[in-house]
């Protein structure tokens, strides 16, 4: 029988086979880098520039009498560029060095602990959140400081000395970072002692407006604190007489972009003045109390004083923004326990957004 053809194949010079055991070698390493980049990758922590929360300092220049820069800008210091980061709102927690259990309190009730439960909030409402600070010359008090930003990274620093006689002054350097820093549609500012409801608060800034310079809180009127005995006692009383104008209660009020927008204008323009012409510094007046002051300077802007009882409600409803103990406090008495207390309260903090409708 014939046998089998036989295939041949031509014998492969000693220089290709070398150039072939290259190539697969080269392909092979090639390979083997792709895999763990796409390896490393995977494990890497993703960081997203635009969504983390990040604290940042807002440093404005010494001599300017109560924290204001040169220009009236304040350099503001993130890791980053600082680009205004569009938001809703932007809602200031001020703070102390004494509220570290408040702030707690707060991380255990309505406010995020974490980065990632931060950006949920803000997502789900619009609204970013983060705790307002100065600076004091208490270096262990600093360095504790420093601890808790390092922790949960939710700090708006100034650099304003925190005492409780300069609030007014840092109320305005609030406003000013904040703008400096979001591009917001409203500025609330807030006390570390409420309990707050974000959603509520978010349809209520999402609020349709015919008047694009909005003073939104919760309004009073009252007697003028003559006696210097008293917390709130107000030296300047005389340029007031017997009884405040219409103004917001302290612990939470808002102001719109455009009322904010006029508030730093101003400012700056004043401050451009003493530049040019020399002399001291013409600014707003300030009255010894911050709700007061901002009130005063709303009286001389063409503002909306918009009233809201929901965000002084001594109680929660199913309607309250803000719950404080008012008129006992400024505030929730005892806010570290009181915070926690009311926040296991289905009414609190399971009650819906919205009431239901009966239809």
């Amino acid at each position: 029988m014939p046998s089998s053809p036989k295939f041949f194949r031509a014998r492969q010079p000693h220089s290709a086979r070398r150039s072939t055991v290259l190539i697969v070698a080269g392909c092979l390493l090639v390979g083997i880098a792709g895999f763990a980049f796409g390896l490393a990758s995977l494990f890497r922590p993703i960081k997203c520039s635009h969504g983390d929360p990040r604290s940042v300092r807002v440093v404005w220049e010494r001599g300017s009498g109560g924290g204001g820069g040169r220009d009236g800008h304040g350099a503001v210091s993130d890791g980053g560029g600082n680009n205004r980061r569009k938001v809703m709102g932007f809602v200031g927690i001020q703070t102390g060095f004494g509220s570290v259990g408040r702030r707690r309190s707060l991380r255990m009730t309505w406010m995020p602990s974490d980065p990632q439960g931060l950006r949920s909030l803000e997502e789900a409402t619009g609204l970013a959140f983060r705790f307002v600070i100065g600076r004091t010359n208490d270096k262990s008090k600093m360095a504790e400081l420093k601890k808790e930003v390092a922790e949960y990274d939710d700090f708006l620093l100034l650099d304003i000395e925190e005492e409780y006689s300069k609030l007014p002054y840092k109320t305005l350097a609030f406003f000013k970072a904040a703008y400096a820093l979001y591009d917001s549609e409203f500025y609330v500012k807030a006390d570390d002692d409420i309990y707050l409801r974000p959603d509520r608060l978010s349809l209520l800034l999402a609020k349709e407006r015919s008047h694009s310079q909005t003073y939104l809180g919760c309004m009073k009127k009252g007697p003028v604190f003559t006696d210097p005995k008293l917390k709130w006692y107000e030296p300047l009383s005389y340029l007031l007489g017997k009884e405040y104008f219409l103004h917001a209660y302290g612990p939470i009020y808002a102001l719109s972009a455009d009322v904010v927008a006029s508030l730093v204008a101003l400012r700056n323009n004043r401050q451009r003045r003493k530049e040019n012409y020399g002399g001291d510094e013409i600014s707003f007046r300030m009255f010894s109390n911050e709700d007061v002051t901002i009130g005063a300077w709303m009286l001389a802007m063409n503002v909306n004083h918009e009233n809201n009882q929901a965000l002084c409600s001594p109680e929660c409803t199913s309607a309250s923004i803000a719950v404080w103990d008012i008129p006992k406090c400024s505030g929730l008495c005892n806010p570290e326990a009181r915070l926690l207390e009311l926040h296991e309260k289905e009414s609190c903090s399971k009650s819906p957004t919205m009431e239901a409708d009966d239809d």
